[in-house]
């Protein structure tokens, strides 16, 4: 239940800095509405641009080259005595199965996969979790405090609108942690986000995200004061959080990151990035199971972040927040990767986009401890004036994609 006053909250910090007139990309179907995303003169985004340039033989990327560095980094950490070589942050989907496949069995690494565990596993992403470990591979599960996660959980959706706040932290953090523990540096993430799906392209160029960069780009807030909030609200409730309760979520100190010399590295920075072709390896190679329930609410795909129950809330959120869901976000990659044309697109993200997440909204409630009638105050209050306008007591976006 809430016991706090929607009407003193601030939007999220990243809805402040939203252009006020909405564009939509030429090429795809992205909106400017995206944090961070950057358009061109010609009206074109900055994923796109990107897309261009991974394809370009004579002026892109040099891919053989990249390719060299690639094995010239891991040739720097492979180790002769069995022992890890590489973290590979793991949830057990397409993506990451893939990338700890190749490591193993066609670059001869020896992985130690890392997966901070959602907040409520399905069905079918826990299968596939299992699958992939019995396929070969030795893996940790993170899992935090129930009770603490919850409350963290909720403040995410109330004060940011993104019940994942938090799971970011630990998702993000968990993977540097057992790097220093175990003494591994090399530590592989999938794709620069910010490049692939649009966002700031300061770190295009560069093998892997900055430290100094983390903060602003991957979280809404820094972890203490997100902390501090929960706190302050009473969501904690009974349990006690004296001392740091919370090194879970946390990134180790600089002076450990330093003295074991991890170094995070983007897999799609070597490798050309193409998540239907991430899909096809790991069904043949890991086991791995699109959803026997069809399509993702939100969306018309079948086989992207099936290992959490509350994931479509996060989509859903982001579609109120910044007026384009997971649709838009799916049918933009897959125009760039020239699987579908823009016209396709712009029916995909009309049909689906904004769906609500009726199949776990049950679920996701009780997880987060509200009323129905709290979390449309909560949702609302996220609405943007030049996104959203109310008209006989409905709500529609202000703009098509055309």
């Amino acid at each position: 239940m809430l016991n706090i006053d929607l009407n003193k909250l601030t939007v999220d910090p990243q809805q402040k800095k939203l252009p006020d007139k909405v564009i939509i990309c030429k090429k795809c179907v992205m909106t400017n509405q995206r944090p961070r995303i950057e358009f061109d003169d010609a009206g074109v985004c900055s994923a796109c641009r990107y897309a261009e340039k991974k394809k370009d033989a004579e002026k892109g990327i040099d891919w053989d080259a990249r390719k060299k560095e690639f094995e010239e980094l891991l040739n720097r950490h492979r180790r002769n005595d069995g022992y890890y070589d590489v973290i590979v942050p793991c949830s057990g989907g397409k993506d990451s199965s893939m990338i700890a496949h190749k490591l193993k069995y066609e670059y001869g690494m020896h992985p130690l996969c890392v997966t901070f565990s959602p907040p409520i596993y399905t069905e079918i992403g826990w299968r596939n979790l299992r699958m992939f470990i019995d396929n070969g591979f030795d893996h940790i599960l993170v899992t935090p405090n129930g009770k603490i996660n919850r409350a963290l959980t909720k403040a995410g959706f109330v004060f940011l609108g993104d019940h994942n706040e938090i799971f970011d932290h630990g998702q993000m953090g968990a993977p540097f942690q057992i790097s220093v523990k175990y003494n591994v540096p090399l530590v592989m993430y999938g794709e620069n986000g910010e490049a692939e799906y649009g966002g700031t392209s300061v770190n295009n160029e560069k093998p892997g995200m900055p430290w100094q960069d983390f903060e602003k780009i991957y979280y809404s807030t820094g972890l203490d004061d997100f902390i501090s909030m929960t706190k302050e609200a009473g969501f904690f409730m009974s349990e006690k959080v004296d001392g740091d309760v919370f090194q879970t979520y946390r990134l180790p100190q600089m002076d450990e990151l330093k003295k074991v010399g991890v170094e995070m590295h983007w897999f799609a920075y070597y490798h050309q990035w193409t998540p239907q072709e991430n899909y096809y390896y790991a069904v043949k190679n890991t086991g791995f199971m699109a959803n026997p329930m069809g399509r993702t609410e939100g969306t018309y795909s079948k086989y992207a972040q099936l290992d959490d129950l509350t994931d479509s809330f996060l989509y859903y959120m982001m579609f109120i927040k910044y007026g384009f869901g997971r649709t838009t976000s799916d049918a933009a990659h897959e125009v760039r990767d020239g699987h579908i044309n823009r016209d396709e697109a712009i029916a995909l993200v009309r049909r689906y986009d904004g769906e609500f997440p009726a199949r776990y909204f049950k679920e996701f409630l009780e997880y987060v401890d509200l009323t129905e009638e709290e979390f449309w105050m909560v949702v609302d209050r996220f609405r943007m004036p030049h996104i959203w306008q109310k008209t006989n007591e409905k709500w529609k976006l202000t703009y098509e994609v055309k």
